[in-house]
């Protein structure tokens, strides 16, 4: 049954990579939009364990406890990040204020192609171990044979 906790763990970090990469490409997507109420708000993905309480585990035998208590990741929150908003001199852009401001939303499209390249490089990684661990079961299994 390890096997399948191990497989839970790394589709926990399947599915959080794949968050970071969705909202990375959101950020991307709007870097330089702008709008009359504001420009748009960078978002940020937090991540942390994911754990069993430990009053649950208390409870459980030896055995379930190695099947139930597998860790992984968890997406906690989806931050918005309102100070990287910046304010830009385009007396000419309809967006802009009276004074002849624009708000931006002060992406760095650098930074932000950064933490894509590292969310497919981590999902990539993942899927590798997902894959190391499905051929370890069926070797398993020959095994039995």
């Amino acid at each position: 049954m390890a096997f399948l906790s191990s497989l839970n763990v790394a589709g926990s970090a399947l599915t959080a990579q794949k968050l970071k990469m969705r909202v990375t490409a959101q950020n991307l997507a709007n870097s330089d939009t702008t709008a009359a109420g504001g420009a748009y708000v960078k978002k940020r993905v937090v991540f942390a364990e994911r754990r069993v309480p430990a009053d649950f585990k208390s409870r459980l035998s030896e055995a379930e406890k190695e099947i139930m208590s597998y860790g992984g990741v968890v997406a906690v929150a989806i931050e918005e990040d309102a100070d990287a908003a910046v304010m830009e001199y385009d007396p000419d852009h309809p967006a802009a204020n009276a004074q002849g401001y624009v708000q931006r939303p002060g992406i760095d499209t650098t930074e932000e192609m950064i933490s894509m390249i590292e969310a497919s490089r981590m999902y990539e990684a993942n899927i590798t171990v997902f894959n190391a661990i499905k051929g370890m079961a069926q070797k398993a299994l020959e095994i039995g044979k």
